[in-house]
C-alpha cells in the first residue's frame, strides 16, 4: 500500500464527513460501487455510479444529522486497503447516538475509488478479505 492510497483513503473519509459530495466524487471512479452496512446491506443494496452513490451518501445524511468517521488503524490487503476505526451518529429525528465499530475495503483503480464496501466490524472486514475474523 502506498502513500498516496492512504491519503486517498483518508480525503475520500474526510470528504464524507464535512459532507462534501462532489469532493467525495472526486476521489472515485465514474463506475464506483458503494456497499453499504447495516440495514441496506441485509437488503443487498449497491449503489453504482456517480449518480447512485451521492444520492445514497445524501439519504444517510438526511436520516443522521451527524455522521463522523474516527480512523484507528489502515491496513494494506490483497488489492485493496483496509480502514478501521468508528462511526459516531445522531438521528436526525431521534437524536439517538450510536457508536459503533466500522470497517471500510476500498479497492482502487487508477489513483480513484473503484469499490467501497462497509462492514459493522473489524472481524466481517477481515474475514470478506479473505483473512479470517
Amino acid at each position: 500500500m502506498s502513500q498516496e492510497e492512504v491519503e486517498l483513503v483518508r480525503r475520500a473519509v474526510d470528504a464524507w464527513n464535512q459532507r462534501d459530495p462532489e469532493l467525495w466524487r472526486s476521489y472515485a471512479t465514474p463506475d464506483i460501487e458503494w456497499t453499504p452496512a447495516g440495514p441496506a446491506a441485509v437488503e443487498g443494496t449497491v449503489y453504482r455510479g456517480y449518480d447512485e452513490v451521492v444520492a445514497g451518501l445524501e439519504s444517510v445524511w438526511q436520516t443522521w444529522d451527524e455522521v463522523f468517521f474516527e480512523e484507528s488503524e489502515i491496513r494494506a490487503v490483497e488489492g485493496a486497503t483496509l480502514w478501521f476505526g468508528r462511526l459516531k451518529v445522531r438521528g436526525a429525528s431521534s437524536h439517538v447516538e450510536l457508536d459503533q465499530e466500522f470497517a471500510v475495503r476500498f479497492v482502487l483503480r487508477g489513483s480513484k475509488l473503484a469499490s467501497i464496501q462497509a462492514f459493522l466490524s473489524r472481524g466481517d472486514a477481515l474475514e470478506a478479505s479473505g483473512l479470517g475474523g
